[in-house]
């Protein structure tokens, strides 16, 4: 009888270490779903009502609206005028809403854009021999940074410091592979350091 426990034991474990990543998965994947559907509302505005009733897969067209959408948005800022007016909007309106800044720079880390100086994933030491990821928020004229030291597995939640720039190393790799080594509690961090650090 305890044999059989035992084993009834270890395969429902082994099944639920399979079985609750999954769930999990889906879970978020179904938020993410919602989440477009939700940013694309705007954008289905434009079009005639009951224009979408009958739309058999609506998360790959909210997709396809929100790709074409970023699309002509990013063509119109090719030109010099739309560039300059859409600078100017930002400057006097949206950015003064709070965290957009901050959005702005998170989002341009994770697609990883260079124009912006926020959220450069960065190893910081904190000991000899010891270092820690950190993302660079902001450079300092006289040689210091503000870093944001995320939490394992929050990612973007942590501890705000200001440190000199000599203990800071920017490493070659996005913001969202860091963030994804923090989300499974550093497994993967020797993929993204090899050869980099």
């Amino acid at each position: 009888m305890t044999r059989m426990a035992t084993f009834f034991k270890t395969t429902a474990l082994g099944g639920l270490l399979v079985l609750l990543p999954l769930l999990l998965f889906c879970l978020v994947l179904s938020e993410i779903f919602s989440l477009i559907l939700t940013l694309t509302k705007p954008i289905a505005a434009f079009f005639p009502q009951g224009f979408f009733d009958n739309a058999h897969f609506p998360v790959i067209l909210s997709i396809l609206f929100l790709v074409g959408a970023s699309f002509v948005i990013g063509l119109a800022l090719k030109s010099k005028t739309a560039r300059r007016s859409g600078t100017w909007v930002e400057t006097h309106t949206i950015e003064h809403l709070p965290v957009y800044r901050f959005v702005k720079a998170l989002v341009a880390g994770l697609v990883g854009a260079k124009e912006t100086s926020g959220f450069q994933p960065a190893l910081l030491s904190i000991d000899e021999g010891v270092r820690e990821f950190a993302y660079v928020v902001e450079t300092f004229d006289n040689g210091e940074m503000t870093v944001l030291v995320p939490l394992a597995p929050a990612g973007f939640s942590g501890p705000v410091k200001i440190v000199p720039e000599d203990r800071v190393q920017l490493l070659d790799v996005g913001l969202g592979q860091v963030n994804l080594v923090l989300n499974h509690l550093g497994l993967g961090s020797k993929q993204i350091l090899n050869g980099k650090v």
